[in-house]
């Protein structure tokens, strides 16, 4: 059976969806431009003349970047959460709206047979 759009759309959360976006799109905003920074670090280093630096410097940088990593991951961590939990409620205001698409066609094929009976009925007479 075809779900009615209009009926799914209205039974959506809009209001907890619309208040959720913006840390949605402020937190991908983050990771990309993390990221982007890591990549530019990443060339920078790769370019440097000399190419390495003593011993000390380069477990600084591999500190460095193992500290970026894990803001990263705890990042990316915050936004899958996030996501998660609007895919959550949608799962379940889609539960939602398939049992009252049930109880609609039960209602449906009552007034179907209802009706039948009083056309019979008034035929019958």
């Amino acid at each position: 059976m075809p779900i009615n759009w209009i009926v799914a759309l209205k039974a959506v959360p809009w209001t907890d969806l619309v208040q959720a976006a913006p840390s949605i799109v402020k937190g991908a905003r983050k990771l990309f431009s993390q990221a982007r920074g890591n990549e530019q670090a990443t060339n920078k280093a790769a370019t440097a003349p000399g190419g390495r630096g003593t011993t000390d410097e380069r477990l600084h940088g591999v500190e460095a970047a193992v500290q970026r990593l894990g803001t990263e991951q705890q990042a990316s961590a915050e936004l899958i959460r996030s996501l998660a939990e609007q895919n959550a409620r949608v799962v379940e205001t889609m539960a939602i709206l398939q049992a009252r698409q049930r109880i609609l066609l039960g209602v449906c094929a009552a007034l179907t047979v209802a009706f039948v009976v009083l056309v019979v009925w008034v035929a019958t007479r």
